[in-house]
């Protein structure tokens, strides 16, 4: 089972190009008032450290031509490590579609060759205005998009293909990638346009007032492998034999 542009065989795979919706009964009340009790009772700590919303485009590694608007929900672990929930919208409806983990280019210089082929840079993408913190002034994010310019991504896993009309997270996961200024990697325009006019962002305007920001000095050639290799990576789920280092009962 390897992700593909095809829907996994004998699964409830599409509910068509629109949004589609979950199989599922309605949420019944006792589940509700649940959820309001946990709410009360302040047990979502991790969720609560989620301080940022920025919105962005993600391409599968493994075929560019597929791209998404996705939203990072980020949280900070310190100053060289954040981690996103990543949703393909900002409705209370929004399904989460994967997790990207974030880090500084000293962190990353220090990862394995082989680990960082899997990871991307973020400078065009901040540079060329497509990464922004939704409903934030550019100059208050200004000093945050500098410093995003010099990390590096991993998108580990695009669990719900929604772009294919997935109902529900099918297959295997796929790694995604950042856009970048030559083709098959350029962020389509009509996508831009459509995410721009929906919440009211200008991309053109941002990068425009991005254009003397500080680039990084050297991007690492490991990171965003297809420029260099024209290959992309793609996840494959293969049966194996499970390690017996005690016996089972």
């Amino acid at each position: 089972m390897s992700c593909s542009d095809q829907n996994p065989a004998a699964t409830p795979a599409s509910a068509g190009p629109a949004e589609p919706a979950p199989p599922g009964r309605p949420t019944t009340v006792s589940s509700q008032v649940l959820d309001v009790g946990a709410q009360l009772g302040r047990v979502l700590k991790p969720v609560r450290q989620m301080k940022q919303h920025a919105c962005s485009f993600a391409l599968y590694a493994y075929d560019l031509h597929r791209q998404m608007v996705v939203h990072h929900f980020v949280s900070r672990l310190n100053q060289d490590v954040l981690q996103c929930a990543v949703y393909d919208s900002d409705k209370p409806s929004a399904r989460l579609i994967g997790v990207e983990y974030i880090v500084s280019d000293t962190i990353f210089e220090g990862l394995p060759p082989d680990e960082q082929r899997l990871w991307h840079s973020h400078a065009y993408e901040v540079k060329a205005g497509l990464w922004t913190d939704v409903g934030v002034p550019e100059s208050l994010q200004s000093s945050e998009m500098a410093s995003l310019a010099k990390t590096y991504g991993k998108f580990g896993g695009c669990t719900w293909q929604v772009d294919r009309g997935d109902v529900l997270p099918l297959g295997a996961s796929a790694l995604m990638v950042s856009p970048h200024a030559v083709e098959p990697g350029r962020a389509r325009g009509e996508l831009v346009r459509g995410r721009d006019e929906r919440y009211r962002i200008n991309s053109g305007g941002l990068k425009a007032a991005r254009v003397d920001m500080d680039e990084p000095e050297w991007i690492n050639p490991n990171a965003d492998y297809w420029r260099l290799h024209h290959k992309g990576f793609a996840v494959d789920v293969v049966l194996d034999e499970i390690k017996r280092h005690t016996p089972f009962p």
